[in-house]
């Protein structure tokens, strides 16, 4: 069965990092795109980034863009989000994600809070 279970969450401080961890299983992590989502309260989920199965190609959502980097460790079956430079608006529940036979894949979330 598919698994995603993301980690790395926290309370951090705006200009603050942290990066998240998203660890797969059940599937060939290798041959997957996979992305991260983010929902804030009250807010629909927003697709932040996406990478395809090596460390090509990436997009980022503008909200990010610079701020925020997707990789992937194929060996390890993990995937990360190196956030930098956080706002308070980027307070929200992350999640990762992938596609699979016409299915959505998700973890159920870390919850990042940027607050003074």
């Amino acid at each position: 069965q598919v698994q995603l279970v993301e980690s790395g969450g926290g309370l951090v401080q705006p200009g603050g990092s942290l990066r998240l961890s998203c660890a797969a299983s059940g599937f060939s992590f290798s041959s997957y795109v996979m992305s991260w989502y983010r929902q804030a309260p009250g807010k629909e989920r927003e697709l932040l980034s996406q990478i395809t199965t090596t460390n090509g190609y990436t997009y980022y959502a503008d909200s990010v863009k610079g701020r925020f980097t997707i990789s992937r460790d194929n060996a390890k079956n993990t995937l990360y989000l190196q956030m930098n430079s956080l706002k308070p608006e980027d307070t929200a529940v992350y999640y990762c994600n992938t596609r699979r036979g016409g299915m959505d894949y998700w973890g159920k979330g870390t919850l990042v809070t940027v607050s003074s």
